[in-house]
């Protein structure tokens, strides 16, 4: 198995945008990740966390079937997940496998070794880095 993260898409609406959402989940479809589990997410103008199934959407349903998909998210991943979000708002959280790092995680494990940690560097955060750095000379 390759390695396995969990991802918070956030939208300012309280509904989500169909056509995000099914971009999001297409990517299963170019064989990098397997998308294991997804959930939708919503804090409410009164502050009120609710969370739903994709097949609660009738625009949605079916996006997460098949014998991959394993209900994994937890109410704590929801509660922590809400904390992210401002009222009136919702989530997209996705649980993904990287299956193209699937033979260097094997690789790894083989030599005794493990993947002892990764982290997402967001594309603003990656921008901000760059522009600080100044033109390349």
């Amino acid at each position: 198995m390759g390695p396995v993260e969990f991802i918070v898409f956030a939208f300012p609406e309280e509904q989500l945008r169909v056509q995000a959402v099914s971009a999001v989940l297409g990517l299963r479809k170019t064989g990098n990740v397997r998308l294991i589990d997804a959930l939708v997410v919503a804090r409410t103008a009164g502050g009120e966390v609710r969370a739903a199934e994709l097949d609660e959407f009738h625009e949605l349903r079916g996006l997460l079937a098949g014998r991959e998909a394993e209900p994994l998210i937890g109410p704590e991943d929801v509660e922590e997940s809400a904390t992210l979000l401002d009222r009136g708002s919702c989530a997209l959280l996705v649980l993904v496998e990287h299956v193209w790092a699937e033979d260097a995680a094997t690789a790894v494990r083989a030599a005794g070794g493990r993947i002892a940690g990764s982290v997402r560097i967001p594309a603003d955060r990656l921008a901000e880095v760059r522009a600080a750095k100044g033109p390349a000379s």
